[in-house]
């Protein structure tokens, strides 16, 4: 098996196409409506006695402690996405994602049942975290390994469009509650209860979708050779160990700065710091998931035509020099401000975020592709994009001002360039089972490449 999809259809191509863009918009709208309202309501709900500043900071490390039990669900779909398929723990991670959003929607409050309350929160948001550390790694290996050679990039953008769409519904959800349907104290009373409630909808639509599609092709040969490890995770970091730690720190470099926008923080920023409309600045947040989605489509195209390595530095270069601008444009110039602030950071996250499916795919052997690239994907957001909003808060209220902030951005952005330049673009690698050992040669800078001229050369 020479490919991992030249015989698949172009009408089975666009089936896994939109069930992985529909299961990963749905997955990302869960989990991001939780980080929207952690900066709008869960401080006064639930964690009003610790007084406004403090309260501010648990709620925002709610949204960084689910990040810490992403590498459990990273480990557990990974190690069993590896033995019985990546469409089971698609499946599987949605209902869980699901159910925890659901459950939100009617937890009492702090007023209502006590301390029980932020505890509740807490430990439905940790299932958010296990769901989303084994989501990602299985929508976008369904993507790339079905795709072509030649446009696995394209491909990969496919389940990494949820990520800004699921941000855009749930922005545009809580504009509408907030400026439409619930303003004032209603919002505060009910009408943040609706989008997590609209969850257990999206998800009975996820769930018919996802089970419509086929297994990857790549995995149907390891089954049906009987190839699959045993212990994928015990063998990913004993002979892979540098490739999970590089490359998870390429996302820590798009992380970092993509938390600031959908961890709350930015718009916390606006509505508290500058006396922003709060429906106003969640109308800005919906046009920064528009650009963000197009430039991740374009990062897409950009991954199969120059290379995954030149769009991410292309991207980090931008990041680089927007981190600074960003916040000067929210505090000189207002609304107005804020948009060319998001305009500006959107598309220089799209660029970092697009190609990032088609090359993690690439990087990793087959037999431990799921487990690699689930736990490299849920280890960078730990170390990026977790604590961020909090990180970011902290700073700002120990300086009053923003460029302590602008400068721990810039040295992630910095760090994940670093990465990137240290990892070779193997675009056009044969993904299948017969090509474990080109697979496992040469992916950094550092270790020789045994069959050099098989694939695209470095670039």
């Amino acid at each position: 098996m020479t490919s991992s999809s030249t015989a698949v259809r172009p009408t089975s191509l666009r089936r896994i196409a939109f069930a992985t863009i529909i299961g990963t918009t749905i997955e990302w709208y869960d989990f991001f409506i939780y980080a929207t309202s952690a900066g709008l309501v869960f401080a006064q709900l639930f964690f009003q006695p610790a007084g406004k500043e403090i309260a501010l900071l648990l709620s925002f490390a709610t949204v960084g402690i689910s990040f810490l039990f992403r590498p459990l669900g990273a480990f557990l779909a990974g190690h069993f996405g590896d033995i019985l398929g990546r469409r089971a723990m698609l499946v599987a991670t949605l209902v869980l994602m699901g159910a925890a959003t659901t459950l939100i929607g009617v937890l009492p409050t702090y007023a209502q049942i006590g301390i029980a309350a932020p505890v509740l929160l807490l430990l439905l948001r940790i299932l958010q975290g296990l769901s989303a550390g084994g989501e990602w790694g299985g929508a976008v290996l369904m993507a790339v390994e079905h795709a072509p050679a030649d446009r696995r990039g394209r491909a990969g953008s496919w389940p990494q469009l949820g990520v800004p769409l699921g941000f855009l519904l749930a922005s545009g959800m809580t504009a509408l509650m907030t400026g439409v349907v619930s303003p004032g104290e209603a919002y505060l009373q009910w009408g943040w209860r609706v989008p997590f409630l609209v969850s257990v909808v999206l998800i009975v639509v996820g769930f018919l979708i996802r089970r419509s599609v086929s297994e990857s092709p790549v995995f149907a040969e390891i089954a049906k050779r009987g190839k699959q490890e045993r212990l994928p995770i015990i063998t990913l970091f004993a002979r892979h160990w540098y490739l999970v730690l590089l490359a998870a720190l390429v996302f820590v470099g798009n992380g970092t700065l993509g938390y600031m926008t959908t961890g709350g923080f930015l718009n916390n920023y606006a509505i508290n710091v500058q006396s922003l409309d709060t429906t106003s600045v969640l109308l800005a947040a919906v046009f920064a998931a528009v650009v963000w989605f197009f430039s991740t489509l374009l990062a897409g195209y950009l991954a199969d035509v120059i290379g995954r390595r030149r769009t991410f530095l292309i991207g980090f270069g931008i990041q680089a020099i927007v981190v600074f601008p960003a916040f000067w444009l929210v505090d000189a110039g207002g609304l107005p401000g804020l948009y060319v602030a998001l305009l500006l950071i959107s598309t220089g996250l799209g660029l970092t975020y697009g190609p990032l499916a088609a090359w993690y795919a690439e990087i990793f052997p087959a037999s431990v592709r799921f487990s690699g690239v689930s736990i490299t994907y849920a280890v960078g957001a730990v170390l990026g994009g977790a604590f961020a909003p909090m990180i970011a808060q902290m700073l700002l209220d120990a300086t009053g001002a923003t460029a302590a902030v602008s400068a721990y951005l810039l040295t992630a952005t910095l760090l994940g360039a670093a990465a990137t330049v240290c990892l070779r673009d193997r675009r056009g690698i044969p993904l299948g089972p017969d090509h474990e050992a080109e697979q496992a040669s040469g992916a950094t800078i550092f270790t020789p490449r045994e069959t050099a001229g098989v694939f695209a050369e470095t670039r």
